[in-house]
């Protein structure tokens, strides 16, 4: 984006802007792509199916989140909803849905987890939008497992141990693998497997941690992993 450059909006942006939120020629709204920040624009010509705006200044610069992927098994069609909503909303670099052994979803609307990552980015003020993957086997992801991303496995089976973050604080202080990056996996409504648990422990990138007390929802257990993260490790210190 740069002064004085055009956009054209498509016909869903603009009924969204002109016979929604009632705007006309001249108004002013707030644009980001996700790499040039948010940049104030007005309204150059407003139709029924299509608009322009023009960029005026740069209003705020890009914001990138840490360097932080949540994983999670895809649920009922709202809560999945609401986990991408709020992996946005806290941060989370990337979203990836996982089909493990006890998920009850078998497929996704990549395209439509996208929109709602999109939607949230503006409803919170974020200058980022992370990518939603399509569908992938958690066995092929771990398999396929990019060297020095430490992945966070949120296992209910460890529920009732004081201990939340044991090693985290003390693995990112390592110097060998500070700016590795970072993971969150999240697990179905029925929780993990027997067999995808042992596997999980016995990886060396993989650190188990209790989620509290008592066992969470699905998309609870997100946004409470989410919380200990930013806390303990990414932009909220």
């Amino acid at each position: 984006m740069g002064p004085e450059q055009t956009l054209d909006l498509s016909r869903e942006q603009a009924n969204y802007l002109f016979n929604v939120m009632r705007l006309g020629p001249g108004a002013e709204v707030a644009l980001f792509n996700g790499r040039d920040g948010e940049w104030a624009a007005s309204v150059a010509e407003a139709g029924k199916r299509g608009g322009v705006l023009r960029c005026v200044r740069q209003t705020a610069p890009l914001l990138l989140p840490p360097d932080l992927w949540l994983l999670f098994a895809p649920i009922k069609k709202a809560r999945t909803d609401f986990i991408v909503e709020k992996a946005v909303e806290m941060g989370a670099a990337r979203i990836m849905p996982v089909q493990t052994e006890f998920t009850n979803s078998e497929r996704i609307r990549q395209d439509r987890l996208q929109a709602h990552a999109v939607e949230a980015a503006e409803q919170c003020g974020g200058t980022f939008v992370p990518e939603v993957t399509d569908l992938h086997r958690l066995d092929r992801v771990l398999a396929d497992w990019p060297d020095g991303r430490r992945l966070i496995f949120a296992d209910e089976g460890a529920v009732g141990r004081s201990a939340l973050l044991p090693d985290l604080v003390a693995a990112d202080a390592d110097q060998q693998v500070q700016g590795s990056g970072w993971a969150i996996l999240i697990g179905p409504e029925g929780g993990f497997s027997q067999a995808e648990r042992d596997r999980l422990r016995g990886l060396p990138f993989v650190h188990p941690i209790a989620l509290g007390p008592r066992i969470l929802r699905a998309d609870t257990a997100a946004v409470a992993a989410l919380t200990l993260f930013q806390s303990s490790l990414g932009d909220w210190r």
